[in-house]
């Protein structure tokens, strides 16, 4: 068992470290873009818009966008860390030696969504640390706040891996970004309460999951929320569960995995 098992715990360190190590590396590209782009949206949204809009549910426009925000920086960069690394692997081939290696594909799966999961992780730290700068941040319920996040993570980690299996040029890999994650996340209750729509699109915007990952977590930090926690937190386990079997399978498979 341990002559199984040690191998594979070497392969997932040097996958996880090579990861972390990538982005780390070219941190003006991934981490400060981020950044930058969250004070922008602090001082626009929440300072000069945000005064004008008065109180959402109790509190401050720039207290209750901050949750959201935070969940936005971790859907994007969870899910472009992991889509960009896969296809890299893909398009210069080394996925092949990992595939013909004696290598476990939940070694390969867990070291790349480990990547994305970091990288989100660490973005978000970076934005509720500048958030503190201008609003006062306290959290209502840790436990709550840290599941939802990493499964949020994980969840949007794993997406990325199979838009990369089945990307096939890296203009794919900006697709399902551009024109799917980017509408359901502005429209998943990131600067706005659900129940200021009509009733028709209150129960419409129920099919977006990304509502449910950010009124989660916006329960965590607020103590407030537009959604049932108990049915978005089971929402996403089941989610995470379903994307890692899916993906086990599409690397078992060896599809879309050669160019």
């Amino acid at each position: 068992m341990n002559a199984e098992f040690r191998p594979n715990l070497v392969a997932l360190q040097t996958i996880v470290h090579r990861e972390i190590r990538r982005y780390t590396r070219i941190w003006p590209q991934t981490l400060l873009p981020p950044a930058i782009t969250m004070v922008l949206y602090f001082v626009i949204f929440g300072n000069l818009i945000g005064a004008r809009i008065g109180e959402m549910d109790g509190f401050s426009y720039m207290e209750y966008i901050v949750p959201g925000l935070i969940m936005m920086s971790v859907i994007t960069n969870s899910y472009s860390n992991v889509v960009s690394s896969f296809f890299s692997s893909k398009f210069q081939r080394s996925i092949e030696e990992l595939l013909v290696s004696p290598v476990s594909p939940h070694v390969i799966l867990i070291g790349f969504a480990l990547g994305g999961i970091t990288r989100g992780l660490a973005v978000a730290l970076i934005v509720t640390l500048l958030s503190m700068f201008f609003t006062d941040l306290q959290v209502h319920h840790l436990g709550i706040t840290l599941l939802v996040i990493t499964l949020t993570s994980t969840i949007f980690a794993l997406g990325g891996f199979i838009n990369a299996v089945f990307a096939r040029n890296f203009d794919d890999i900006s697709i399902i970004p551009t024109f799917v994650l980017t509408p359901l996340t502005y429209l998943g209750g990131v600067f706005y309460s659900i129940n200021l729509l009509s009733p028709f699109w209150q129960t419409l915007s129920l099919a977006n999951p990304i509502l449910h990952m950010v009124n989660a977590f916006r329960y965590g930090i607020l103590g407030v929320s537009d959604i049932q926690i108990g049915i978005a937190i089971t929402f996403m386990v089941v989610a995470a569960i379903v994307m890692y079997l899916w993906c086990i399978r599409l690397l078992n498979s060896g599809r879309g995995m050669r160019q």
